[in-house]
C-alpha cells in the first residue's frame, strides 16, 4: 500500500505541480483511497494495478453506485489517471493501466437558473430578525451580485473587500485572481454586514480575517452554507443549489445586454466556450425576438 510519506507527497504533486484547489485535491485523495481499499480486499498492491484488474474496480464502483454519471465516472478516472502519473514519476511503476482508456463522454447541459423575481423571493425568505439571518442575507446576495462560487464565499477575507471601490477581489480555481463590482445593492448589504453584524458574532480572544462567520464566530463552512441555503429555499417555494445563482448571475447579465467577454471575466472562466451556455434562450425569448425582428410576423 501507499506509504504516508508518498501520499503526502502526492498531495504535493496536486497542489504544485498539477495547481488543483483545496477541494481537488481532496476530491481525488478520496478516490485513491477508495481504489486502495479495493486493492487490499483483492490482497493486491498498486504495482499489480493492471487494465484488467482496474475494469473490474470500476465495474464493482458501478454496482455498488447506481445510476453513476458520465461525469462522476471521469473524474474517478482522472484522480487515478494523476495517481498513476505521480507513480511513474516518483519510479514507483513504469507503465500507466489507464493508458489509452476512454473517458466517458459528457453531454453539456443547460445550467438551472432562477428568473430575477424568484431571486427577490428567496432573498426576501430570508429572516432579518437575527444576527444569522443578517449574514445570511448579505451572503447570499453577494453570491447573486457578483456570480461567486461556493468556494469563493467561503474563502473570502476582509483584505479582498475593497468597498470604497465598489469591488471585491476573488481568487477561484487554481487561485486565479479576478476583481467583481459589487453593485449597489450587494454593498448595501455588505455594509451593514461589516458595521452592525460581523462585529458581534467574533468572538473575544478568536480573530478570523474570514468574511463569512458562523454562530461561534468562526468561518463559515460549506456545509453550513448549504444547509442554510435549502431551507431558505423551501420557506421561499424555489428550487436551486447554491450555484444556480451564480448560473443566474451570468444568464441575467447577458438577458440584460451585457457582452459576453465581460462575463467571461467576471465569472471567473479561463475558456469564453464554458461562458457561452449562458446564451441559452428559453421560448419566450425565442417567441418574442421572432414577433419583434421577423419580417413574416408584421401585421
Amino acid at each position: 500500500m501507499i506509504s504516508r510519506e508518498l501520499s503526502g507527497r502526492f498531495q504535493t504533486y496536486l497542489t504544485v505541480e498539477l495547481r488543483m484547489s483545496p477541494n481537488t485535491v481532496d476530491a481525488y485523495l478520496r478516490e485513491v483511497l477508495k481504489l486502495e481499499g479495493f486493492l487490499k480486499q483483492a490482497d493486491r498492491s498498486w504495482q499489480d494495478l493492471d487494465t484488467p484488474l482496474l475494469e473490474n474496480y470500476l465495474l464493482a464502483v458501478r454496482q455498488k453506485e447506481q445510476d453513476l454519471s458520465p461525469r462522476t465516472i471521469s473524474r474517478i478516472l482522472s484522480s487515478l489517471r494523476s495517481m498513476m502519473e505521480f507513480l511513474i514519476l516518483s519510479g514507483e511503476r513504469k507503465t500507466n493501466p489507464l493508458q489509452g482508456m476512454d473517458m466517458p463522454r459528457i453531454t453539456q447541459s443547460l445550467p438551472e437558473v432562477m428568473t430575477l423575481e424568484e431571486v427577490d423571493a428567496f432573498l426576501a425568505a430570508i429572516p432579518l430578525d437575527t444576527l444569522l439571518g443578517q449574514r445570511d442575507r448579505t451572503l447570499f446576495e453577494l453570491i447573486y451580485s457578483c456570480g461567486l462560487r461556493v468556494s469563493e464565499a467561503v474563502d473570502l477575507e476582509m483584505t479582498h473587500l475593497y468597498t470604497e471601490d465598489g469591488m471585491i477581489q476573488v481568487f477561484g480555481k487554481g487561485g486565479k485572481e479576478r476583481w467583481v463590482p459589487l453593485g449597489p445593492i450587494a454593498e448595501h448589504w455588505l455594509g451593514i454586514y461589516l458595521n452592525e453584524v460581523r462585529p458581534r458574532m467574533l468572538r473575544p480572544g478568536f480573530m478570523t480575517n474570514t468574511v463569512f462567520l458562523n454562530n461561534r464566530g468562526k468561518g463559515l463552512s460549506r456545509k453550513g452554507m448549504w444547509k442554510n441555503f435549502k431551507s431558505i429555499a423551501e420557506t421561499a417555494g424555489v428550487s436551486g443549489k447554491i450555484h444556480t445563482l451564480r448560473h443566474s448571475f451570468a444568464t441575467h447579465l447577458l438577458q440584460g445586454g451585457a457582452d459576453l467577454r465581460s462575463v467571461q471575466e467576471m465569472l471567473g472562466h479561463s475558456d469564453i466556450s464554458t461562458t457561452q451556455i449562458y446564451t441559452h434562450l428559453n421560448r419566450d425569448d425565442l417567441q418574442q425576438a421572432h414577433s419583434e425582428f421577423h419580417p413574416r410576423s408584421k401585421s
